[in-house]
């Protein structure tokens, strides 16, 4: 049985042209419809992924009246719909605008069918991809995770969690090295649940957040009287650890005198609390993570070679969220599922101009800037879907609007199908190939243009 015709709704009310665009596109359904009701009626029975709209409808064929109305509509009943506007020479501003209010591309008439036709298929593969990570996310299991609670589509993360798969079940010291907020320490827990300790505890503590004058009791605990305030006998978070894994974030932080200290316990294994005079053995694996240049703290001597060389036996590096192409997008709609349930269950999703924001965003706060952003804007949002002003994005979006020209829209969405295609192919040119509907050489072709990396 053949594969059913995927549904295209061209709206347009010139006969001749809706003639001219079903004979072109003989691999879809086209479904015509001449003027707002027709389009809705349509919407709702066929629910088509993709639409072509003509800005000029009756009753406003001179206008833009009655196709922005149209456009609103289908945004309102059907937000994830592709729509692609029609705009006559130098109506520039209505194409912007359109895009602003959530049309997916634009062109120009009259109508080149081909360069029409490559944009309708860019937009059924975008949502086909998209549709894909609503499935994802909607299903619980692991095809959505990795590490059994990391959520990631990026090659280059799931790549991370493959060798911190590998080494878990292994005794050596693994440091992970990343920038704030690219969730070291969820990779840490990871990396703990996959190994022999998994029954034992996790402890983790952040070196830069404690006084140097607190570490040392903070890691090794103290015994009752060992200084003023000590009441009672104390473990350390190394002893707390034992039988599991002690996680130390920003391990850079830790002043010279108690790396001296870490690296005794590392080679021995035993601790002396503060205050004791008894060597208490200790079986607990360290996993430390710092964003910071630990050969250049060698070299300028605040850090310890010997100790380096003990703590990072494995190094890991994580990718920043920017690195991870389509992974702010699948993160994004999990926080905000999260979110909405806790805080604004009337939020059911993100509008287009939400998510076109949020894959051009470069992120320097990583995953944690992302989930700040998306927990303020379920509780700023007034409608069911949240926006990029929600987001605090539309600063950023009007200054992308005010560059905007079709060969540079056309490029972006170039670039954003291809690198949502790569994440759910997990860098496989061939899956990327035919997810995308075009052959090898074409996407060697796009990706050496666009400088995109697989």
């Amino acid at each position: 049985m053949a594969d059913k015709k995927p549904n295209l709704l061209v709206i347009e009310d010139d006969e001749g042209l809706q003639a001219q665009l079903k004979w072109a596109y003989d691999d879809f359904n086209v479904v015509i419809a001449g003027d707002r009701d027709s389009a809705i009626a349509a919407l709702r029975s066929e629910a088509p992924a993709v639409v072509t709209l003509d800005l000029g409808l009756p009753p406003d064929p001179d206008g833009t009246s009655e196709g922005f109305a149209v456009l609103d509509a289908i945004m309102a009943l059907k937000p994830d719909t592709k729509v692609i506007v029609a705009s006559g020479h130098g109506a520039r501003e209505s194409a912007l605008q359109a895009i602003d209010r959530g049309a997916y591309d634009f062109y120009q008439k009259p109508v080149d069918i081909d360069q029409l036709g490559l944009i309708v298929r860019r937009a059924f593969a975008l949502h086909l991809i998209e549709q894909e990570n609503r499935r994802l996310l909607a299903r619980s299991g692991e095809e959505k995770t990795v590490l059994g609670r990391l959520i990631t589509a990026a090659p280059e993360m799931v790549k991370v969690a493959r060798t911190i798969e590998r080494v878990a079940r292994t005794s050596v010291s693994v440091m992970l090295l990343g920038a704030s907020g690219t969730g070291k320490e969820l990779l840490a827990k990871g990396l703990h649940d996959a190994s022999d300790r998994a029954g034992g505890p996790f402890v983790a503590i952040n070196c830069a957040a404690i006084p140097e004058n607190l570490l040392e009791s903070e890691l090794f605990g103290h015994e009752r009287g060992a200084f003023t305030g000590a009441v009672k006998t104390t473990e350390g978070k190394i002893e707390s650890a034992h039988g599991g894994t002690l996680f130390l974030d920003e391990v850079g932080d830790i002043p010279l005198p108690l790396q001296v200290k870490l690296l005794r316990f590392l080679q021995e294994r035993t601790i002396e609390r503060i205050g004791g005079r008894k060597a208490i053995a200790v079986d607990t694996r360290i996993v430390c993570a710092t964003h910071q240049n630990l050969e250049a703290m060698i070299t300028e001597g605040t850090f310890r070679e010997d100790l380096f060389y003990r703590l990072a036996e494995i190094v890991v590096r994580i990718p920043g969220l920017a690195e991870r192409h389509g992974d702010a997008v699948l993160l994004a709609k999990t926080f905000l599922k999260r979110f909405a349930r806790e805080m604004n269950p009337a939020v059911t999703g993100f509008a287009p101009d939400a998510l076109a924001a949020i894959d051009a965003h470069e992120w320097p706060g990583n995953v944690r800037e992302l989930e700040n952003r998306v927990k303020r804007a379920v509780i700023m949002a007034d409608g069911k879907l949240v926006s990029a002003d929600d987001l605090d994005f539309a600063g950023d979006a009007q200054e992308d609007a005010e560059v905007l020209n079709l060969k540079a829209a056309r490029e972006q969405s170039d670039r954003r199908v291809i690198r949502h295609a790569l994440a759910r192919s997990e860098g496989n040119i061939s899956n990327t190939a035919k997810l995308l509907g075009i052959s090898r050489p074409t996407l060697y072709d796009l990706l050496k243009q666009y400088d995109l990396q697989t």
